[in-house]
């Protein structure tokens, strides 16, 4: 056999079916990647003890709700910077938000009576949305525990450093 026959085998053998692979492989997943960050409209996130969710933010409307220590209802109006959301939108794709499931509670847990601290994050896109329901006691994968853990306080964070940011200019501006 000639090199040259031997490097159309090579090719034949090897690089074409790890192309047809590849393209096999992810182009369902680029076609169908319901959450991108060029259609994204806004973010809903509340929380609070059982079906009581006196704390939200919507990042569309800039209203945020809040018990203060001395459990008075605040309202204020803070707005998420371009660059707020981008963050929040590639770590949620990093952490595999995604991918969570609906509900993160145990399958005893009484969801209408239970006073276990309950947060509810939801991600707004033109053609879709993802919420997900996040029970605190939540004793499933600790993995997923820590993730969904981990996004709330990126989101909890994001909100209280814009609304600190908010703060500072209205204070400049007097």
């Amino acid at each position: 056999m000639s090199t040259r026959a031997k490097k159309i085998f090579l090719a034949l053998t090897i690089v074409v079916p790890f192309l047809i692979y590849c393209v096999v492989y992810y182009t369902p997943m680029l076609r169908n990647a319901p959450f991108k960050l060029k259609e994204f409209e806004s973010i809903e996130f509340k929380w609070g003890e059982g079906n009581n969710l006196e704390n939200s933010y919507n990042s569309a409307t800039g209203d945020y709700q809040y018990v203060n220590a001395k459990d008075s209802i605040i309202k204020t109006n803070v707005k998420l910077r371009k660059d707020d959301i981008l963050y929040l939108h590639s770590k949620a794709n990093e952490l595999g938000f995604w991918n969570f499931p609906d509900f993160m509670a145990n399958s005893e847990s009484d969801l209408k009576t239970s006073k276990v601290p309950r947060y509810v994050m939801t991600f707004n896109y033109k053609k879709k949305s993802k919420t997900v329901v996040f029970l605190v006691d939540y004793n499933g994968d600790p993995k997923l525990k820590g993730l969904a853990m981990q996004m709330k306080t990126l989101l909890t964070q994001s909100i209280n450093e814009a609304e600190e940011r908010y703060g500072k200019q209205a204070a400049s501006k007097n």
